[in-house]
């Protein structure tokens, strides 16, 4: 497993946390990496990604939100919810990861430990996102 998918997976448990216990992100991040064992190479990206999305937390929810046509964010599962907003943040924010790497790996976040239906949902709600974007440039 390369080590930005594992820096994901870092990333994805902090937030995940953080829908539960409205904590600190960083004492969050160090809670987490100190029970588990992560390696540091991953660490930094990992960080980044649960700060930026704490910081942009609601930006993202805007755009997931436009995107979804039935659902409200505060209604979908707490973890899809946090893996759209990592690809969401992704695909707008980090210009030096492609968009679709950013889709392909929500997807495969929402395989691993979402429900049955969770690459499903991510998928179509991000591509959604992208289209809305890909509209605006042109």
């Amino acid at each position: 497993m390369g080590k930005r998918r594992r820096a994901r997976e870092l990333a994805l448990q902090v937030l995940f946390s953080l829908e539960f216990i409205h904590d600190d992100p960083n004492d969050a991040f160090e809670l987490i990496c100190g029970n588990f064992n992560f390696p540091k190479s991953i660490r930094s990206f990992s960080k980044k990604l649960v700060l930026d999305v704490y910081q942009q937390k609601g930006e993202l929810d805007r755009l997931i939100g436009k995107a979804s046509e039935n659902w409200r964010v505060e209604r979908m599962a707490r973890l899809d919810r946090c893996i759209l907003r990592l690809a969401a943040l992704e695909i707008i924010f980090l210009e030096d990861i492609p968009p679709r790497v950013s889709i392909d790996e929500a997807v495969e976040l929402g395989k691993k430990f979402g429900s049955e239906n969770s690459s499903r949902f991510i998928n179509g709600l991000l591509d959604s996102i992208l289209n809305s974007l890909d509209k605006k440039e042109q």
